[in-house]
């Protein structure tokens, strides 16, 4: 019982992290209709930024609560204007341009940005300051550290921080107009690019939040990390019904969930079998996910 609760409490931490990831992946989706391949890469900056912060603040490591706050925000704003840019030089140019198109050159940011980070770091580990293991709320046979629920805590608001600012206010409800119909849109006076590069800033914010938290979690990061990580976030969102916020939030912590009990009970080598299985499982009989309802395509 004690090996449950404790996968348990891993999994819902790995899965906010997730979820935060594949919103991301949601909301782009739900608006441009684009998989941004390059979002899983956005994480990875994310997480250099905020070890480069705590770097530059010399921590090294027990708990400084100001330094891993000022990280994570560094890290957020950081990949939000990184994921602005991005849409702007290489994604709202193509808007009219056939998916494909959109398609290929999110596969050639990908790359360009994991190799750039290749490069920068010497494609070398870098490993974040211990800073979460100040004290435990649970120890023993079950270990929860305060470290733990500060970031699922930090998770938790900064989705329900997502939710009231797409549902509450009138950008948000814009952005849900664009979603729906880009050309009705245009023609009620939203401004259409102006909403793809607020929905790509929100996005990658949420993105390098959780790459910073990932860091802080597991202690080492490395340029290729989004790839894998950016697939099991992306798997995240497909399985809640993509553009489907609630569905994706949803799907995330389950996605974390099963990571983390599959990695337990049965071998870490398993995971990604485990995960990409069920995936084609639930896509097989509910091509829309979980949560998705079906869209009529417009010509």
């Amino acid at each position: 019982m004690s090996e449950f609760v404790q996968y348990l409490v891993n999994g819902l931490t790995i899965g906010a992290f997730l979820a935060l990831i594949a919103l991301g992946y949601s909301m782009i989706y739900g608006v441009v209709r684009l998989i941004n391949f390059a979002h899983g890469d956005v994480f990875m900056i994310g997480a250099f930024a905020g070890f480069g912060t705590l770097t530059t603040l010399g921590v090294t490591g027990g708990t400084a609560l100001p330094a891993i706050v000022a990280a994570v925000a560094v890290g957020a704003l950081t990949t939000g204007v990184v994921g602005t840019g991005i849409a702007r030089a290489a994604y709202v140019p193509l808007l009219a341009s056939p998916r494909l198109a959109l398609l290929i050159a999110a596969i050639g940011v990908s790359l360009a940005l994991q190799e750039g980070v290749k490069v920068l770091t010497d494609a070398r580990f870098k490993s974040y300051p211990n800073t979460l293991d100040g004290g435990q709320i649970l120890s023993g046979s079950v270990r929860v550290t305060w470290g733990q629920l500060a970031l699922v805590v930090l998770s938790v608001a900064l989705m329900a921080g997502l939710w009231l600012f797409v549902t509450r206010t009138m950008t948000g409800t814009a952005m849900r107009a664009l979603a729906m119909d880009r050309d009705a849109a245009r023609l009620q006076g939203v401004n259409v690019e102006r909403l793809i590069l607020v929905t790509f800033f929100v996005g990658s914010l949420l993105a390098g939040a959780a790459g910073v938290m990932y860091g802080l979690y597991y202690t080492q990061i490395s340029f290729g990390m989004g790839f894998l990580i950016g697939l099991r976030a992306f798997t995240a969102a497909v399985l809640g019904g993509i553009g489907n916020l609630p569905g994706t939030m949803v799907a995330g912590v389950a996605i974390g969930l099963v990571q983390s009990f599959s990695a337990g009970y049965v071998s870490s080598r398993w995971t990604d079998v485990i995960i990409f299985g069920l995936l084609i499982a639930v896509l097989a009989f509910r091509p829309t996910g979980l949560f998705g309802e079906r869209v009529v395509e417009r010509a």
